[in-house]
């Protein structure tokens, strides 16, 4: 699978289809033959095969294919306005959330915020928020008692590569590592 490509379609299906002409309806799906031919002109060569490998040897699972095999979209990640039709599920009572320090901070004062994208993103376990955080700088993993928030009427959705997303956590929901603690 090539990163790039890889990249390129997460950024084409969550934040700029417009970039290459592209339409997403409501819930995020794009036609695969409109984004093949799209990404050609563009030049980007990808062919039903390639973009079928893609989405199966994800490890990350960021991109879903319609049940009848016709379109495609972002599991989650959305900074362009979408309803990926997610129900309200009931989280576990602790989930986690990835960062870097340099944030720490300001989440102590305005908790967790969507920012660009539509929704909070959390994870079911420690690893996974680590590997998130590298990503922004200095890893800190963030715990989150989610089983009080939902308790206190907070919603959540579980997408299809088993990512938790909430519209915002309030910092008291939230349990910061102490300093010099590892994350």
């Amino acid at each position: 699978m090539s990163t790039q490509t890889s990249k390129f379609l997460s950024y084409v299906l969550r934040h700029a289809p417009e970039s290459i002409g592209l339409s997403l309806d409501r819930q995020g799906w794009a036609e695969i033959g409109e984004l093949l031919e799209k990404a050609r002109i563009e030049g980007h060569v990808l062919d039903l095969a390639g973009l079928q490998r893609i989405v199966a040897e994800s490890d990350k699972k960021r991109f879903t294919i319609s049940e009848d095999g016709k379109r495609i979209r972002a599991a989650q990640g959305h900074s362009v306005n979408v309803d990926l039709g997610l129900q309200p599920s009931q989280p576990p009572d602790t989930l986690y959330h990835g960062t870097a320090t340099r944030f720490v901070e300001s989440i102590k004062t305005q908790g967790l915020v969507a920012g660009s994208r539509q929704q909070v993103h959390l994870s079911n376990d420690v690893a996974t928020a680590q590997n998130v955080g590298q990503r922004h700088g200095k890893p800190v993993v963030l715990t989150i008692n989610t089983g009080r928030m939902f308790a206190d009427g907070q919603k959540f959705y579980f997408t299809d590569n088993s990512v938790w997303l909430t519209d915002a956590v309030p910092a008291s929901y939230i349990s910061f590592p102490s300093d010099g603690e590892q994350a």
